[in-house]
């Protein structure tokens, strides 16, 4: 089956804009990019949500991945964004089955952007088995986060945003960013589809706090670390005991809290 077609409708991360600063002194400012982009699926309005614009088309994917409004990149034709009307059309080759049941049960969540997680989700979770087989060692742990320090981003720019990254080992090998954390996830996710990259043996960073919801989607995307510069909440906490991801909070530089999957995370002699 081919890849679908897609856009290339990335927007400009940042703007510059005059701001004063406490001296009364005018500084042109980069500040981070928001557009409204409402997704139609087989001219069928879903939802809009506020992004950066840097990857549309791989967020609208990874969106309908971990929503699981679509099973497969298999049944999309076309993602096609057209910013003149802020909206991205997204085309089935065989229409989408159930799609108003999945829709009833999306029930909104905490956090930035439009974050939502369909109840069939939860149910899923129990049904996921992650590799108990893999590990990561401290001195790994220690250099992915000296690689996202190093990482050249919007946010050290203009701020305003928040970034993920994907990584084996150390090394990364997406980063994204957006206005909300989920969206940032799912651009992710999207990549992951588009790539055939497979998260089982990965390591999954993330500026942002650990909510449910990002525990939830790391899970679908078999990814068995997930390490935030933030912190977590209970329910992600819960669920990530439940679902068996190594969890670790408050990363910086050499610092962590290490709160689930103890036993993948190699200290170093």
């Amino acid at each position: 089956m081919p890849r679908p077609t897609l856009s290339n409708a990335a927007r400009p991360a940042t703007f510059t804009v005059d701001a004063r600063d406490e001296t009364g002194a005018l500084k042109p400012t980069p500040i981070a990019g928001e557009h409204p982009l409402t997704i139609y699926i087989d001219n069928r309005e879903i939802l809009t949500i506020m992004t950066l614009g840097a990857a549309p088309e791989a967020l609208v994917l990874g969106y309908l991945r971990n929503q699981r409004l679509v099973d497969s990149i298999d049944e999309i034709a076309s993602v096609q964004v057209d910013w003149e009307v802020d909206a991205c059309a997204v085309t089935t080759r065989h229409g989408l089955k159930n799609l108003d049941e999945k829709m009833a049960k999306r029930t909104k969540t905490t956090g930035c952007g439009e974050g939502t997680v369909f109840g069939d989700l939860m149910e899923e979770i129990d049904s996921i088995a992650l590799r108990r087989d893999v590990f990561v060692e401290e001195d790994t742990l220690f250099g992915l986060l000296n690689n996202v320090r190093l990482h050249e981003s919007i946010y050290k720019q203009a701020g305003a945003v928040h970034g993920c990254a994907l990584a084996a080992g150390e090394n990364i090998l997406t980063f994204v960013e957006d206005v909300g954390r989920h969206n940032a996830v799912d651009a992710i996710a999207g990549w992951m589809w588009l790539e055939n990259v497979s998260g089982d043996d990965k390591i999954f960073y993330t500026t942002g706090r650990l909510t449910s919801e990002m525990v939830i989607k790391a899970a679908q995307m078999r990814i068995p670390v997930l390490v935030s510069r933030s912190g977590l909440t209970q329910m992600g906490y819960d669920i990530a005991k439940k679902v068996g991801i190594t969890m670790i909070g408050r990363a910086v530089n050499r610092h962590y809290l290490l709160f689930t999957g103890v036993e993948r995370l190699v200290k170093a002699a």
